[in-house]
């Protein structure tokens, strides 16, 4: 990593996690860097989404460190929690609360006062274009409004680390263009992990790529770096996972 870097923001080291006997991750290591965007790339069943619970603190790792902002997620997670925004695939949503019941119900959680409270629910509603469903049942809205409602409760604490899990996942094109967009915004401030098997979120959206298949790691360096002597992103998609990589 260059020296002009920023500081470690997400830290993997030798992150295992055994089901039974099955291995869904294996000796999994890597960096995220203040002020980066990083794309974590593989196949359905790759091990993306069990990394980032891991990282995250959702899941306990069999062998491994996980650091979210220096803060070791096994041991220290409250405090790794108050630097992290985490939107799962498919994360859950009371479908009978409108967003702004939502909004405050996670604001009351995360123990922001009523005067934070505000200011922040006015914030993460622009930034995330829901005013004309704030008064909404949630289970009334669209999957594009839905996934705007995530990201909104995502960044209402003013999170320093974005870990986000197939955001686009369901979407129609234009609902796909509206995250993206907001992604990018966030990108500007934010340290972010975006996990896709899409790979038009890669060049649309990250610097960096995490490849990983079968549970391990199989490459981590710049877009450019897998784009090289004139190869499509998703021939090398095909070099380094399934079939292509035996």
């Amino acid at each position: 990593m260059s020296d002009q870097q920023g500081s470690v923001m997400i830290e993997a080291r030798g992150l295992t996690k055994y089901f039974g006997s099955f291995a869904a991750i294996r000796d999994v290591s890597f960096e995220v860097h203040q002020g980066e965007v990083v794309a974590f790339l593989g196949p359905n069943g790759a091990g993306k989404s069990t990394t980032l619970k891991v990282l995250t603190g959702y899941l306990a790792p069999s062998a491994g460190v996980a650091r979210i902002a220096g803060h070791d997620m096994s041991s220290d997670r409250l405090a790794g929690s108050t630097r992290l925004g985490y939107l799962p695939e498919n994360g859950p949503l009371y479908s009978d609360m409108t967003p702004r019941s939502l909004l405050e119900f996670f604001a009351k959680a995360r123990g922001l006062s009523a005067a934070r409270t505000r200011q922040r629910i006015e914030a993460v509603v622009e930034l995330c274009a829901l005013g004309s469903v704030i008064g909404k049942p949630i289970g009334k809205l669209s999957r594009g409004y839905c996934q705007r409602v995530g990201m909104a409760q995502v960044l209402l604490h003013e999170p320093d680390v974005l870990i986000l899990d197939e955001p686009t996942a369901g979407l129609d094109p234009n609902q796909i263009h509206d995250v993206r967009e907001t992604i990018r915004k966030l990108g500007k401030s934010k340290t972010i992990l975006l996990s896709t098997h899409i790979l038009q979120e890669v060049e649309a959206m990250a610097s960096r790529v995490l490849f990983i298949d079968e549970g391990r790691l199989v490459h981590d360096g710049p877009i450019s770096s897998l784009t090289a002597q004139g190869k499509h992103l998703d021939q090398r998609f095909r070099e380094l996972t399934g079939a292509g990589a035996k």
